[in-house]
């Protein structure tokens, strides 16, 4: 099986923790690789954003990331790409016409716009996964969401023609229900953790001896919820926060989002216990998960989350905020503790109930390694996803194109 994966603007090749570099890049060269080590050939597309950038790069045996050229060869910001995908979807038109793929498999909406451009006039059958749903973003944000306005149309049509939609979590099946979706075209198959990288046992960044640790990774926007975790530290007394994401760590104070949590941690005289790493490398995450007391994730909306699947990993217990897939994947009274998004006050509730009980903290840690590694290791989800694949080919082209009408 030869497969195509589009990821316009998430590249597997690039330096997590920036605004637009996150779960979907992780999810994409993941996938790849796993689906690579089962003897499928795999090309990701994504958009070129560097002239320096080589036309094919290798990142595991059979697996390939093929820059395209669409729009100027410099990072862009997701939300002003779309200009430039018809551009891509004649790149990618081109590329199939001469070398086929099985199966095209699109994440996110503007790759799932150029995709169905170019794939079905070859008949080629188009998997589609959104990471994240325009209707979701803008009840949540409002007018400071800055995504083009006709994602929402864009995403309407994606979910009529795609031949199949993989949703990561449920409550991404019921808002893609209510948005029209057919429910026989919908599969669920989660985002995943690399167990070998992200365990209980390893290095553990170091930490000042009788000091409670919170820790957060994430990227730096509002949304993320950073700053209502600042908001609580008043509440707990000697507590410090750590948080990992953002821009390079000598230039962090340049950064807008970091600047605003600067400037929140002082007014509220707790800026002495709250460090702003900014980016950090891959391999420096599970130290740095290992050391936190609990790892916080507090977003507004999160259309899936994986960083509460790596703590749970390395054995920390998480508070999430009570939306998206973090409903599925952090247990509430199990692994973590579940609260509402946007409450500082029941924020504070949780992370003083775990941090005064350390027992609570090693049984809840303990369950989550467990979930993990049960339930959201990579090769589960390539193995779902091939299913989905597999399922998808089984059928004559004249039925998939039937079920769409």
């Amino acid at each position: 099986m030869k497969v195509a994966l589009v990821s316009e603007h998430a590249s597997p090749l690039a330096a997590l923790g920036g605004e637009d570099a996150g779960g979907q890049n992780v999810h994409v060269a993941a996938l790849a690789r796993e689906l690579a080590a089962r003897g499928i050939g795999v090309t990701v597309y994504t958009r070129r954003d560097d002239s320096d950038l080589p036309v094919r790069v290798p990142i595991a045996p059979g697996a390939v990331v093929e820059h395209v050229a669409a729009g100027p060869a410099r990072p862009i910001p997701k939300d002003q790409l779309l200009p430039y995908m018809d551009r891509f979807a004649e790149e990618l038109f081109a590329a199939w016409r001469a070398a086929p793929p099985d199966v095209v498999h699109s994440h996110f909406w503007m790759s799932g716009r150029a995709a169905l451009a170019a794939a079905p006039p070859l008949r080629i059958p188009v998997v589609h996964t959104f990471h994240a749903l325009g209707v979701v973003k803008k009840r949540y944000q409002g007018p400071r969401d800055t995504s083009p306005s006709q994602r929402l149309l864009e995403e309407g049509a994606i979910i009529a023609a795609a031949d199949r939609i993989i949703a990561t979590c449920t409550d991404e099946v019921f808002e893609l229900i209510r948005l029209g979706a057919d429910r026989s075209r919908l599969s669920i198959v989660p985002c995943g953790v690399d167990t070998r990288l992200f365990r209980p046992e390893g290095p553990v960044e170091p930490r000042r001896p009788g000091v409670p640790r919170l820790g957060i990774v994430t990227r730096l926007v509002e949304r993320k919820g950073v700053g209502d975790v600042v908001a609580v530290l008043p509440a707990l007394p000697g507590v410090e926060l750590l948080v990992a994401g953002g821009g390079e760590a000598k230039r962090i104070s340049q950064d807008p989002e970091a600047a605003r949590l600067t400037a929140l941690a002082e007014a509220l005289g707790v800026g002495d216990r709250v460090k702003l790493l900014g980016r950090i490398a891959r391999e420096q995450v599970p130290p740095l998960l290992r050391s936190a007391d609990v790892v916080v994730c507090a977003p507004w909306y999160e259309p899936f989350g994986i960083v509460p699947l790596e703590a749970m990993a390395c054995a920390r217990p998480v508070v999430a905020s009570a939306v998206g897939g973090l409903i599925d994947t952090v247990v509430d009274g199990i692994t973590g503790i579940h609260v509402p998004p946007r409450r500082p006050d029941k924020l504070a509730e949780a992370l003083r109930l775990l941090l005064s009980d350390e027992a609570m903290r090693e049984r809840r840690g303990a369950a989550g390694a467990e979930r993990a590694r049960s339930r959201y290791t990579w090769a589960r989800v390539a193995d779902a996803t091939i299913d989905v694949y597999l399922e998808l080919l089984a059928k004559p082209a004249f039925e998939r194109e039937e079920a769409i009408r």
